[in-house]
């Protein structure tokens, strides 16, 4: 038999962070987030996101032992701009037992009816701009810094609780190395443009950067499958958030006659120096976090962000921005002794953005798999 107790976002989360400690036993290529950082995420006093959304944290438990999690929660940013009363699901970890799965399901489903909602779509952890699908293709590697990590068994447990296919994400394995002729050219030929400058990110004036970031980002992808804007507030807990890991040389922001027209931020691939930490930062995790960010240094990154505004992506003497501001990453990145890097993710049919992608040299290596459920 299975029991689901219910945990409002900002109570006790022990269960819920602990869990995954038992389904992911014995996965080489797990890495558990930070606590720290998860309590403030399901906190709705830290997290900018519950200014427009509400959620609950559930968990599973069978002979008296935690198996299970998952939150529900609903986006009026969402339903704002969709009007289709579709509520989300996210944080999906269980053991491989169809009925701890589509008991945590049914909970989230439930609770997402008592307030309204005919659908239910997920992963999402919390919202489309956060963590997104379940990871069905690239299991053979850990996660990049912001990315899940999942079973191979997990996608199937969801289908068997009634969900199907909505969309597929990307993720996209890059070598920092030489940049091809195709893409020198596209760099070379922009930057030659007097009416285009190119800066990094600036540590000392980050919220006006933010700020800057955040507008392009909307308008770059509002018309993508599932957008829903930033706000000002969440891109500035992300800036506070990630201040200690930037790296100013792998962020840029475009100007295009002193008007910002495009932006990229890539972030130092925190996954790779908190594996052995286990989610933990204190007694002695943070000493070794801050050693080898400052000290040794990661050989990885990730782009996180990027976007160029849709007036110059219709421009055709602009066409090549997106080539120009990858070059300008790999080459700083080759600076600072990166190997290589994740680019994603990606909708699986944005074809000019994926398309750009396979110019650069990268490979699609991982697939992250959305679903949804009708549940009136």
């Amino acid at each position: 038999m299975v029991e689901i107790r219910e945990t409002p976002m900002g109570g006790n989360l022990k269960d819920f962070l602990n869990v995954v400690d038992v389904v992911y036993e014995g996965d080489p290529n797990f890495v558990r987030p930070l606590d720290m950082d998860m309590k403030e995420r399901l906190h709705p006093k830290k997290n900018p996101f519950f200014t427009h959304g509400e959620g609950v944290v559930f968990t599973a438990y069978k002979a008296g032992r935690c198996v299970g999690r998952v939150t529900a929660q609903i986006d009026r940013l969402h339903l704002e701009k969709y009007s289709d009363d579709t509520g989300f699901w996210g944080y999906f970890d269980t053991v491989d037992d169809p009925e701890v799965a589509k008991e945590l399901l049914t909970r989230a489903e439930r609770w997402l009816k008592s307030k309204g909602m005919k659908r239910a779509r997920g992963p999402m952890s919390l919202s489309i701009n956060e963590e997104i699908g379940c990871l069905v293709d690239g299991f053979d590697t850990p996660p990049f810094v912001l990315m899940p990590h999942h079973r191979p068994y997990q996608a199937a447990l969801i289908e068997q609780a009634g969900y199907a296919k909505e969309k597929d994400v990307y993720a996209w394995s890059y070598p920092v190395r030489e940049m091809n002729a195709r893409v020198k050219k596209a760099h070379e030929e922009l930057r030659a443009m007097p009416e285009v400058k190119s800066r990094p990110f600036s540590i000392e004036n980050l919220d006006r950067d933010v700020d800057i970031a955040v507008e392009i980002f909307n308008d770059a992808w509002s018309e993508n499958w599932g957008s829903v804007p930033m706000t000002q507030a969440e891109a500035r807990k992300l800036a506070k958030d990630f201040k200690m890991i930037l790296v100013p040389e792998i962020t840029r922001i475009v100007e295009i006659d002193g008007e910002p027209a495009a932006i990229l931020v890539a972030l130092p691939n925190l996954n790779e120096i908190v594996k052995d930490l286990h989610g933990k930062l204190f007694p002695v995790g943070l000493f070794k976090l801050l050693y080898r960010l400052k000290v040794v240094g990661p050989k990885t990154g990730r782009l996180v962000l990027y976007g160029v505004r849709k007036k110059f992506r219709n421009q055709r003497k602009y066409a090549a921005l997106s080539l120009y501001l990858y070059a300008e990453i790999n080459d700083s990145s080759r600076q600072l002794g990166y190997t290589a890097g994740e680019l994603g993710w990606t909708l699986e049919d944005n074809a000019a953005v994926n398309t750009a992608i396979k110019v650069m040299g990268a490979k699609k290596y991982k697939t992250y798999r959305v679903f949804g459920k009708a549940i009136a």
